[in-house]
């Protein structure tokens, strides 16, 4: 960093170029900073690309644009976010001063592989830096369609269409981390990538790809999708859905350059919710399995104990899907005849895999009450087996951390909602009540939520600088399978998943 640093605009030299950033004597922050080519035109549905040089001092005092997406309730987006296709930026967060080879924490956000911003206020990361000494770079990657759509099977002569745009965009900013970081004061050979729900399935997704080998140390995972990636029937099938609602003939992929923006993302909205209705249990837009950088399966590769052997934190909440119910999402099946559709077809796709009589999984939820079944069982089958399935298989490789989320303020106990997907997120970022007109703590618990944000981040940033996130919390190990519960007072308990794993046997299932 040059002398601007003083006067509060700290500017950093890249490859590419030089970037201004602003620093309030607690923080200094980078917003918006380009690591890839705009991914417009011909680079529509391309692998992402490094950005050609800038000449000058670019701005980095905001943040850049977000991949474009409908808008949804679940998702609280800052007011002034802006969306566009040129949407490859990042951030980097780091305290002011302090030592030089920080510790470097790479965040990938959530919302269902089609919503979302690193401009969301949960992901400031001034409390998060602060309490580790750390440095976080939050990316921005393609959603939905536009990040997640394979057109393989409709491409006609002469057009070219990749897979996995998305996942490539994240490997690009993790070799913009590898290359750049040590001029922000962070050091390239500690990375840390963590990640939240479809930013957790991207982690277990690098887990698996051989092209994120030696672009990180450590990882994090909080309430992964593991198991709902799918291979190229299915992802023509989505292609065929997306075609139809687009109004794009399947012998005129050439048209689909052409489409406004704002078509596309009306198309994908149509999609997005017609598959888990068809299809309960499966999302629309999701990794790809079966090509160069995802080629098998993350959640066969990682309960194998094959992913690349790094330290990983892993784990889910206790009520993940009382939040689907509350929005009435169709991406969770929750009612009977919905959980019923979702394993049936399981046994017709994989008859060679012995799918659970329904008998036995119900044992599992015999302390349950029946208005609550659906809600643990599809909590279960979407982050919680998968969760276990993939620490059983890397501990093997690599020491792993298991952990469940319990914490519920009494008002989020009150009306049913609990430790639901995402509440772990305030804490980890210690950012308690960044929703407008937030209800959590109305009947208490914000002290002993600001306690707890202080102990998780004690916990991440400590992994992320030694790969120890604590000395009271064991490695999980075939032998004991020591799971942290985070709660008001944290536990470890030794095999907490006995009976669901019991109920749910050892076969690891997914769709393919």
């Amino acid at each position: 960093m040059d002398a601007d640093r003083g006067n509060g605009r700290p500017v950093v030299e890249t490859h590419a170029g030089r970037v201004r950033g602003v620093d309030d004597g607690r923080v200094a922050v980078w917003r918006g900073i380009r690591y890839g080519r705009p991914p417009i035109g011909a680079g529509r549905w391309r692998a992402p690309e490094p950005p050609e040089p800038w000449e000058g001092v670019a701005d980095a005092s905001r943040f850049g644009p977000a991949s474009p997406q409908s808008r949804t309730p679940g998702v609280p987006l800052s007011p002034d976010t802006v969306f566009d296709e040129d949407c490859l930026f990042l951030n980097v967060w780091r305290p002011s001063g302090g030592a030089d080879r920080k510790p470097v924490m790479v965040w990938l956000h959530g919302g269902a592989y089609a919503f979302g911003s690193t401009a969301q206020p949960i992901y400031d990361a001034s409390a998060l830096v602060t309490t580790g000494d750390v440095i976080v770079v939050t990316v921005a990657y393609r959603l939905g369609a536009l990040g997640f759509l394979d057109l393989r099977s409709v491409a006609s002569a002469g057009e070219d269409f990749d897979t996995n745009l998305a996942l490539r965009d994240v490997l690009l900013a993790l070799a913009w981390v590898r290359d750049e970081i040590a001029a922000f004061g962070g050091d390239p050979g500690t990375v840390t990538v963590f990640g939240q729900s479809a930013g957790a399935g991207l982690v277990t997704a690098l887990l698996a790809s051989p092209a994120a080998a030696g672009l990180f140390h450590r990882a994090i995972s909080e309430s992964s999708p593991a198991g709902s990636m799918y291979g190229a029937e299915r992802s023509a099938a989505v292609a065929a859905r997306f075609l139809a609602a687009a109004g794009v003939r399947a012998d005129d992929s050439v048209t689909l350059r052409r489409l406004p923006v704002e078509k596309i993302v009306e198309a994908a909205a149509t999609v997005y919710r017609e598959v888990p209705v068809a299809s309960p249990g499966t999302l629309a837009f999701a990794p790809v399995v079966g090509d160069d950088i995802l080629p098998e399966h993350p959640i066969t590769v990682l309960s194998e104990g094959r992913g690349l052997p790094v330290p990983l934190i892993i784990g889910s909440n206790r009520d993940e899907a009382t939040l689907f119910r509350l929005m009435r999402s169709p991406l969770l099946p929750i009612s009977t005849p919905a959980l019923e559709r979702m394993f049936e077809a399981m046994r017709q796709e994989r008859p060679d895999a012995p799918v659970p009589e329904r008998d036995q999984v119900l044992a599992a939820y015999e302390s349950v009450r029946r208005r609550a079944l659906g809600v643990g069982i599809a909590t279960d089958i979407a982050f919680r087996m998968p969760t276990v399935w993939v620490a059983s298989g890397h501990a093997s490789v690599a020491s792993t951390h298991l952990y469940r989320f319990d914490f519920a303020t009494p008002l989020l106990r009150l009306t049913g909602v609990g430790a639901s997907h995402a509440t772990e997120l305030p804490y980890v970022w210690g950012n308690l009540g960044t929703l407008p007109r937030d209800p959590t703590y109305r009947l208490g618990g914000r002290r002993a939520g600001e306690v707890l944000s202080q102990r998780m981040r004690t916990r991440w940033t400590g992994f992320a600088r030694t790969g120890n996130p604590g000395d009271d919390w064991r490695p999980y190990t075939a032998t004991d399978r020591a799971t942290l519960v985070i709660d008001r007072e944290d536990r470890l308990v030794d095999d907490l998943d006995g009976p669901l794993r019991a109920g749910w046997g050892d076969v690891v299932l997914s769709f393919r």
